[in-house]
Formats: C-alpha cells, structure tokens, sequence
C-alpha cells in the first residue's frame, strides 16, 4: 500500500500529531516553556505511534516518534568531515590568553575586531548534516578527519531537530553532553549493576553515543549545544551572526554567550562564570574564545591541529583538604565489595561533599588512604567526588592501613577474590545486601519492569521477612503488602498486578533480571533468541554457549556455572512454579537460513513494514544488518526517499532491490 491509499483523514491527523509534537519539544526541550504536562505529551506521542503501526506506509525518518531509536546496528560507518573538526588551542591563565591574542595579531597586523565569548560543554564534538531540511547525518569527531556515522542515536536526542525550515544543504557543529541530573543517573545505574563509573560527563557522552542499540541511547537522555555553522546556500558573516541564525532555526544554543567588543570584556566573561557555572544544570569546564568576524578567522587560518581564531580557557580544577573519618565497605548485586572513604564535609564545585568512592581495594591500596588522613579531594569533571592524593606528611602516626575484610561486612560469610580480578566478592547468594540489590536489579525497567517495587520498597520488604530472593517476589500477596506501614489496600493490589503481569515478559527480561554475571541486556536477548528458552540455555554446554556471536569466553563461564549451581536450579524451579515465562523468541543462527552470511542494509521508507520490523525478518533469516553500506554489503533495501546510501550502494556495485524483491529472494533462496 502506499501513503496516497491511506484515508486523508488519517494523514491529516498524523502530520498534525508530528507537527504538534515538534512543537512542544522545541518549546520544553530547547526554550524551557512548557505548554502542556508530561502526561498530554506522552498521550500525543502514544497516539502517533499507535496511527503509524496502523498505517506502516505513513512511516518517516524525521517522525519523532523515532526518538526511540531503531534496532541494534553491528557497527558504525566511517564518516569524512568536508572540513576538518580540528582541536582547540588550551590557555590554562590569563598570560597564556593574552600571548594567544598577541600571536593573532601578529598575523593580521592589527587587533580583532570583536570576539564572541561562549561557555565550554564537557561534551563530545558532533556534526549534523542536514538536506532538503531533513536531519540526514550525524557524526562524531573521530581523529578530526574521520569520524563514526551515528545518525541513528542522534536522532534519539530530543533537543536535536529532525526537521529545519531551511531546505538548502547545512552543515552545523556542536556539542553533546549530559546534564548533571543525567550524568549522576546514569553512573548510579552503573553502580548498581557493578559496573565501573563514568569517569566524566565527556566519557559518558562518548559512550552513549557510540551505543550500537539506538533504544538504549534513548533512555538515556542525551542532550546538545549547537554553536557552529560549516556549510551552508550562505555562510554567516559572523559567529554571532551563526548562533543567531542556529536559534533561528529550531536548533539548541546555549544562551549564556556574549559580543565582546574589547578583550578585556572576555576577561569580564570568564571571571564572572569561574563561580557562576556551578549553578547551571550541566558542567563547563572554561569558556571558548572566538574571533567574530569570518572574514578574519579565515585570514587568520589553522594550524594542522587548530584553528588560530580560537581559544579554550580552562578553569583550574577545584579541589579541596579534608580529613577521612571513616571507611565502609558496600555490597552491590553481584556481591562487589566496594570500599568508601567518608570524611568531614567540603565544598566542591558549588556543592557539600563528604564521600567518595575507592572504586575497589588495588585504588584503596595504590593510593593508602587511612582513616585519620588528610587527603585532596576534587570532582572528576566537576561531578564525581574523588581522593586525588593523601598528604603523608601530615598522617597521625597511628593510622593503620586499612585492610578489607575477610567476611562479608552484611552476612559474615567468608568472601573470595577468583584469580586474575580485582573485585572482591561476597559469594553468599542469600546475603541481605547481594538479595536487596539482586531485587532492585530484578525489577528495573531494563529487566522484568515491576513497578512500584524499587529499592526502598524492596530493602522494607526484605527487613520484614516477606522477600528472600527473586523467586518470592511472585509470592507476595495483597494482605501481606497492605499491613506493611504507609501501605493501603489499592496500592497493594496495584503492585501484585504489576508482579503478574511481568510473568508474561520475554525470557530474554528474566535471564538478565536474574543477574548472572557478564549478561547485560544485548547478551540476555542474543542467548534467548539462540536457544528459544532458559531451559535450553541452561543445558547449554560451555561450548555450545560460546558458539553464539557476541558471547565470549568469560560470558560462557560464568552463564554455564550459574546454571550449574543447585541454589539457582531450585530458583529456577520455583520461578516456574509461579508461571514466569521461560520461552522467548528464537531466531535462526546466522549460520543458517536464506540469507545466511550475507550482509544488508535497509534505507527510505519501505511499503507495509516498518524498517524496524524488515530487519528483523531478514535477521531471522541469517542475515547480517548493517546500518551503513560498505564493500562488504551484500544487499541495500530501498524504499521512498533513500537518501545517500542509495549513491553509496550504486558507486560500490552493492546489488539494490526494493522490499518486494527482497521477499521474492527469500523464497527462492
């Protein structure tokens, strides 16, 4: 079928849903000025996705209901910037700024005429490429010369405009970052699922956009600041000039920049947001200094890493003394021993900090932090709290080093450290901190989705004797809740709901809610879609298990041990019990099926299907898909509106077939 056989009506009501949506986006996203609530944006949104499943055929790139993301891509195309992304020179002191302005002079023979003041993102470089006013690309910096293709996690990004009025081709630069709120979400995240800490807000950024599963970069919440224009019918004069024109257009700007018609007002800038920046809702770590005018930045050229028109002022790390009071010992999920330092309270970046993380005991040990030691303490990025060094000289002649125990700081079992890690594990599985966290684990968003049964839910309910493991969440019963302090009748019946609904989740849910070590969320979903079941999974051998892409060794130990152990056969055995689906979907391995090793890429808008659903098909069939095309590729599916891929495919000799020939190869082959 195609878009024109949908009933105009229909049509009508989609486009004005998108149209709508974007508008609100823009207006909550990018200018802070929310029209209507979260609840009446999510119930436009929900309406869109709901017409577009019905009518496939009204499907569109730039429909925001793409801000989910896509399905999992193997890998990132190159990219070839038209114009190198090159680095910014770093002044660390005002000398080392005038010497900068000195040198620019030099060149030109007199001062600049204006500069434009902006503050520094602790993000990651991007470029975005627009045509026909459709968002067609998206890449990251790369060496500066060659970058990754990410388009398809740059569109999860809301404040990131799929569509421009501007119809001429564009080429913009800019910044992604994480806001504060995100980035604390993010590594807690982490934490708890004992995985090691985003270092920064920029480490972060970088790996979430570089996510090969484009749903996953989603619920994360990126965000962007667009400040550059490289192309374009008609180039700015000026840099202030192109951040106007930026805003103009729908995209991100971030407001605090300003025209500084001297120097010595840059100067003004940079004291003034040396304090202030601690205020806003994402990190700066400096200012960046522009020449105004475009005509002299191109007179003023680059060197091979750097433009010469440009300058990063980078504020000095804060850091401050303390003394550590006390160190604890947590244990996460996995049973992670996870030493903490807490000393007397400091202010660090705008903020009261009183502990930190050592991360495991070889950081503890490096850095022999003792209680009673005065130690610096600065913010990794300006957000995560960290001992940078402990001053010897001034360590009590009593402080002993700190030993980490030798049982469990919760149950008092004996705990172990297996050959060739550095985490130290309690292996206890009824451990009261391992089964509190295994529970969060259990029913988080990612995993069997129970809500209402979160952490604090979870370590009341374990305290009062109702939850042992994961197995007697399914036994939970409404009278059992509803005695519970602060609990009432509807509110429990409304969790047990919530408990027997999840039963009917996919396997894949369950094998990651289960926790085993080493199986994250694409590894669950590639050993059910491999075996079909938890059962076959479980009888799988190490070998066979291995076989599987993307599961390596280690992953392969540590699935065939669990399943070995007698304690999770009988939860396994219990769980069944309860009627917990053990069943999920199983997809041929690439090994066999009709397309079996061959490699293909989808592009445009196909007819009746959604490209989402077309890789699926083709990936049960054995194929390979790939979300750029290369020499490798064997097929490139078209629909309306290929975009460039279509040129790449011809220019390489890739075989093009639309949707309809593809199913006709399916059942030759």
């Amino acid at each position: 079928m195609s878009a024109e056989s949908v009933p105009e009506a229909v049509r009508r009501r989609v486009e004005a849903l998108r149209d709508e949506i974007r508008r609100h986006e823009r207006l909550y996203y990018n200018e802070g000025r929310p029209e209507i609530s979260d609840a009446q944006f999510d119930a436009l949104m929900r309406e869109l996705v709901a017409l577009e499943a019905e009518h496939p055929e009204l499907s569109s790139e730039d429909s925001p209901s793409r801000r989910v993301g896509g399905a999992p891509v193997e890998a990132f195309a190159p990219v070839v910037h038209a114009r190198p992304m090159l680095s910014l020179e770093n002044a660390y002191s005002w000398d080392e700024a005038e010497a900068w302005l000195a040198r620019a002079e030099r060149v030109l023979g007199r001062p600049p005429a204006g500069f434009v003041a902006e503050l520094k993102i602790d993000g990651l470089s991007l470029s975005l490429r627009y045509e026909g006013g459709r968002l067609v690309r998206g890449a990251t910096r790369g060496d500066g010369t060659r970058g990754d293709d990410v388009t398809g996690n740059v569109r999860t990004i809301r404040t990131i405009p799929l569509t421009i009025a501007e119809t001429g081709p564009l080429e913009v630069r800019g910044e992604v970052y994480y806001s504060k709120k995100a980035f604390e979400k993010v590594n807690a995240g982490r934490e708890a699922e004992g995985e090691p800490l985003f270092a920064n807000p920029r480490n972060a950024a970088a790996g979430t956009l570089r996510l090969l599963d484009s749903r996953e970069t989603a619920r994360r919440r990126l965000d962007a600041w667009l400040y550059g224009v490289v192309e374009a019918d008609a180039l700015p004069a000026s840099q202030s000039e192109a951040l106007e024109r930026l805003r103009a257009l729908g995209f991100p700007v971030n407001p605090h920049w300003r025209r500084c018609a001297t120097f010595e007002e840059v100067r003004v800038f940079v004291d003034a947001w040396q304090e202030k920046r601690h205020q806003l809702e994402f990190e700066t770590d400096g200012v960046v200094v522009k020449v105004d005018d475009r005509a002299t930045q191109e007179a003023l050229g680059a060197t091979a890493k750097s433009p010469r028109w440009a300058l990063a002022y980078k504020y000095p790390a804060e850091e401050a003394t303390t003394i550590v009071r006390e160190i604890v010992v947590n244990v996460g999920r996995t049973g992670v021993l996870t030493p903490a330092a807490w000393f007397d309270p400091v202010q660090l970046a705008g903020t009261t900090v009183k502990r930190s993380t050592l991360h495991n005991y070889e950081d503890l040990a490096r850095k022999d932090v003792r209680v009673g030691d005065t130690i610096v303490v600065e913010k990794g990025g300006d957000i995560i709290p960290k001992v940078v060094r402990v001053l010897l000289e001034k360590r009590p002649a009593d402080a002993p080093p700190f030993r980490m125990p030798e049982r469990c700081p919760v149950c008092g079992d004996p705990v172990v450290r297996e050959e060739g890690e550095v985490a130290i594990r309690c292996v206890n599985p009824a451990c009261p901190a391992v089964v509190r966290e295994a529970l969060t684990h259990f029913c988080g968003r990612r995993a069997m989705n129970i809500e209402g049964l979160g952490e604090k839910l979870a370590d009341q309910l374990v305290t009062a004797g109702l939850l042992s493991d994961v197995a007697s969440i399914y036994a939970l019963k409404a009278e059992d809740l509803a005695s519970l302090e602060r609990w009432g009748e509807k509110s429990a019946a409304n969790l047990v709901a919530e408990i027997e609904r999840s039963k009917g989740n996919d396997a894949s849910r369950l094998l990651y809610g289960l926790g085993v070590r080493h199986v994250g969320e694409k590894a669950a979903k590639t050993l059910v879609e491999r075996f079909g079941s938890i059962d076959a999974i479980a009888a799988a051998t190490e070998e066979e298990l291995q076989a599987v892409e993307d599961v390596g060794p280690n992953t392969a130990a540590a699935v065939h041990a669990w399943f070995a152990h007698p304690r999770h056969r009988e939860l396994l055995e219990r769980l069944r019990g309860h009627g917990v689906r053990f069943d999920g979907e199983r997809r041929a391995p690439r090994d066999t099926g009709a397309l079996a090793g061959r490699t293909v890429v989808l592009t445009g808008v196909l007819p009746g299907i959604s490209r989402e659903e077309a890789g699926e098909r083709l990936a049960a069939a054995g194929a390979k898909i790939a979300s750029a095309v290369s020499k490798k590729t064997d097929y490139l599916v078209v629909g309306e509106s290929p975009g460039s891929k279509l040129e790449k495919a011809k220019a390489l000799g890739v075989r093009v077939v639309g949707w309809e020939q593809m199913q006709t190869i399916l059942e030759k082959e």
